[in-house]
């Protein structure tokens, strides 16, 4: 196929959208198909405000924590129940925002969502639908920015979900407070491998010899921060998993394997 180069727009003028021949749109398909499905499960969970906890063995879904409305159960409710009891909040609404906010504008959220969901583009070397590009240079896009300040909250929120899980090793060791502690684990690892607390840990410096503690820090952020995306999805199923294993064992529908107490 011939092609051209318009010099004033610096790129090649062809009628194909792609000359690529590889499965180019499985990829972000596939995205499409798993962030859709785990956003329609924790939707549904977070509205349906029954099954998050199981009283016997401290078990708190991290879907509902904290527990701050007047409809939580009063032993779920670790840090005061002042949100009002209605179908459209949920009983974590004080968190949950926060914690979306963080992973929208998460730098590798924010390569998943624009090309699955937006084709913006959907792969490298293919032209993208749309006939303007502004980048997030405008609303509400331009919100983009606030990252860190999620990044804060997210700590934050990672220091909850931290205590609901000793809280479940007080009542001894059981198959709940195991996936409890690799869900945290892994948040954790999420959480601190973000590219903001890499510059927070590491930036403004001039001479990381004068700062060995930095130095140090910033390089295990950095061997975190090229496992980013994979720890994006492995915490997507370690919420998910831990959410359902809990519902299960609040319904009824299946026994906590107990190993000490």
């Amino acid at each position: 196929m011939s092609s051209t180069t318009d010099a004033f727009t610096g790129r090649a003028q062809i009628s194909a959208r792609t000359l690529r021949t590889d499965r180019w749109w499985l990829p972000p398909l596939l995205t499409f198909a798993g962030l859709t499905a785990w956003v329609v499960y924790a939707t549904v969970r977070a509205f349906l405000q029954e099954n998050y906890y199981v009283a016997e063995y401290n078990y708190l879904t991290p879907f509902y924590s904290p527990c701050v409305s007047v409809g939580c159960l009063e032993e779920a409710a670790h840090f005061g129940r002042f949100l009002p009891d209605v179908w459209w909040l949920p009983y974590a609404a004080l968190t949950l925002p926060f914690l979306l906010l963080f992973r929208l504008t998460c730098y590798y959220y924010r390569k998943a969502y624009y090309r699955s969901f937006w084709l913006a583009p959907p792969a490298c070397a293919v032209a993208e639908p749309h006939k303007r590009y502004t980048g997030e240079t405008r609303f509400p896009l331009l919100g983009q920015n606030l990252h860190r300040y999620f990044f804060y909250a997210a700590v934050l929120i990672s220091v909850i979900n931290t205590y609901d899980t000793v809280l479940a090793f007080t009542a001894g060791v059981g198959l709940g407070s195991i996936i409890l502690l690799i869900n945290i684990v892994l948040l954790w690892a999420y959480t601190i491998s973000c590219h903001s607390c890499r510059s927070i840990v590491g930036g403004r410096i001039n001479n990381f010899s004068k700062h060995p503690a930095r130095y140090k820090s910033w390089q295990f952020v950095s061997r975190l921060n090229t496992k980013h995306m994979q720890l994006a999805w492995y915490t997507l199923g370690t919420l998910a998993f831990t959410d359902f294993y809990i519902m299960a064992v609040s319904a009824g529908w299946i026994s906590d394997l107990r190993i000490v107490g």
